[in-house]
C-alpha cells in the first residue's frame, strides 16, 4: 500500500521576530500558528518538535496496538507520551512513555512486542534521533 499525505507552511519574517503557519491535508491543523517563542520559549501555538512528538507517539500506539493483535491481544488502553529532546539544531532523542492495560498478557510478552513496536514504527524508522522507551503494564 502506497499512499501520500501532505501539509503545507507559510513563514513570514526572520527567524527570530517573524511568525508562521502550517495546515495539514485533513486541516486538524488548519493555520495552526508557529514562531520563534513557541519553539524556543513557551509561546502560543504549535513547534516542529512538537509535531514530531505528537507523531511519534501516535504512531508507536497504532503499530503496538497492531503486533498486540497479532499474538492474541486486545489493549484496553495504551497511554503513550513522547519526550522529544531539540539540541544543537537536531533532534537528538525520542523517548516513549507506554502506560498499557492489555488483559491477559505477561510482562515478558508484553515488553517483547513493546520494544518491537519501538524499533519497527514508521516514525521510529524515519527519524535519525536515539529511541528510548520505558514500557509498564498498569
Amino acid at each position: 500500500m502506497k499512499f501520500n499525505r501532505r501539509a503545507s507552511a507559510n513563514w513570514k519574517g526572520n527567524g527570530m521576530e517573524g511568525k508562521g503557519t502550517v495546515t495539514t491535508q485533513s486541516t486538524v491543523l488548519n493555520n495552526t500558528q508557529y514562531s520563534f517563542k513557541s519553539r524556543f520559549e513557551e509561546g502560543v501555538g504549535t513547534n516542529p518538535e512538537e509535531l514530531v512528538a505528537a507523531a511519534h507517539c501516535s504512531c508507536y500506539a497504532m503499530k503496538l496496538s497492531f503486533l498486540l493483535a497479532d499474538a492474541g491481544f486486545v489493549p484496553d488502553d495504551l497511554q503513550v507520551e513522547a519526550k522529544v529532546t531539540f539540541e544543537d539544531g537536531a533532534i537528538t532523542e525520542s523517548h516513549l512513555d507506554l502506560k498499557a492495560k492489555v488483559p491477559g498478557i505477561s510482562d515478558e510478552a508484553f515488553q517483547k512486542i513493546a520494544a518491537e513496536a519501538k524499533e519497527t514504527c514508521p516514525i521510529s524508522k524515519s527519524i535519525k534521533a536515539a529511541i528510548s522507551l520505558s514500557a509498564a503494564l498498569v
